[in-house]
């Protein structure tokens, strides 16, 4: 689910005004012809109708507001017969140039609106591959996702996400590219791309977020920008083995995760942090796993900052953690489209950033519960 916010809050109230707007042109001419028949001629009303053509132009095409122009001609040359000394010349002649003039501004809008419509048919087919639709199921695993956009412009921004059925298990991935525009776009396109490669080769996490530091790093030597030293990516490596039981977690600097464990809510902090990507030169390329116990009906909850982040009118932050526990156990679509409606209503319709969510409920086999650990990283050279 990849939709505007502002875009799917509107579609989500129903009809509107909107849908009536382009009958207005029509609306506007009727009242102004029945007003110029039923008034005084000190009045004038009849000059308030190369005001018709001229909304005509915002909403019709060309041919139609050329014969809504035509119209108000003729009703204008009704009105002579009526009044006399009306000045039907004078407003005759602003109609026919306002009507020529609102023909031209229709074509050029239409122009623009055709260009805009396949800017958007790329943006969209580079929104699928950076963000491809994910299957509801990975190994009876039940996986769901939930993006927004910030801007109802936007198609793809710099938060990401990515799973794959790999022969360890199911994996999954979910970051954010600090900084907007092309450059965080590029950055999460390497980064998604590296892991959909390395998650079905590398046996460890570890391997896994090794191959997707290098991958950034190449990125960004490729792209210099003048935000080069700040630009870096936290990240969320996630991998449920075969049959449930437990999973793993590497923390690159990202929100921890939530887990609904039979009504009770955990954040999964990081045992030791990892660093984020693309600043393992800087902090050490050190990174910690931890397995946390993930038994059937449980459910775990990945998103991007700008879930936990997101500000209400006060500028109080969204109470993930307390929304969560008042779900209960709903199905992963159910629990993200509540989420995807109470982020809306919190901000009042405004997001201040892209959002990104994956809600993933384990598999009801049996499994041997593991408790909590941390896998330290193997000595290196």
């Amino acid at each position: 689910m990849i939709m505007s916010g502002r875009l799917r809050r509107r579609r989500s109230l129903g009809g509107g005004w909107w849908e009536a707007a382009p009958l207005s042109p029509v609306v506007l001419t009727l009242l102004i012809t029945c007003l110029a028949f039923s008034t005084p001629r000190e009045i004038a009303v009849s000059r308030l109708l190369p005001a018709a053509p001229a909304l005509a132009a915002a909403m019709w095409p060309v041919l139609p507001t050329i014969l809504l122009g035509t119209f108000c001609l003729l009703v204008m040359i009704g009105l002579s017969f009526v009044y006399t000394d009306l000045g039907t010349q004078y407003t005759a002649a602003a109609i026919v140039a306002v009507t020529l003039a609102a023909a031209y501004a229709s074509h050029v809008r239409l122009q623009r609106e055709e260009a805009l419509f396949h800017i958007r048919l790329v943006a969209d087919a580079a929104q699928k591959v950076l963000l491809r639709p994910l299957p509801r199921r990975m190994d009876d695993v039940e996986i769901e996702s939930l993006y927004l956009a910030a801007q109802q412009q936007a198609r793809i921004g710099g938060d990401f996400y990515e799973a794959a059925a790999t022969r360890y298990g199911v994996r999954l991935l979910i970051g954010d590219v600090r900084g907007k525009g092309l450059s965080a776009v590029g950055a999460a396109s390497a980064v998604t791309s590296c892991f959909r490669e390395a998650a079905y080769d590398e046996p460890d996490l570890r391997g896994v977020v090794h191959r997707l530091e290098i991958s950034i790093n190449r990125h960004s030597a490729a792209y210099p920008a003048q935000d080069m030293p700040e630009r870096f990516a936290t990240a969320l490596i996630a991998e449920i083995p075969h049959g449930g039981g437990h999973v793993r977690l590497l923390n690159c600097g990202h929100p921890p995760p939530l887990l609904a464990h039979h009504g009770k809510i955990r954040v999964l902090d990081p045992t030791t942090p990892s660093p984020p990507l693309h600043l393992a030169a800087l902090m050490g390329d050190h990174y910690f796993v931890d397995t946390v116990a993930f038994t059937p009906g449980d459910q775990l909850l990945l998103y991007t900052d700008g879930v936990s982040e997101t500000r209400d009118r006060t500028g109080e932050f969204f109470p993930l953690t307390d929304w969560m526990r008042r779900q209960g156990a709903k199905p992963p679509r159910e629990l993200l489209d509540r989420l995807h409606r109470d982020l809306l209503h919190h901000s009042g319709g405004r997001l201040g950033d892209d959002i990104a969510a994956l809600a993933v409920r384990c598999p009801n086999t049996q499994a041997p519960e593991y408790p909590a650990q941390r896998l330290d990283p193997p000595d290196r050279p």
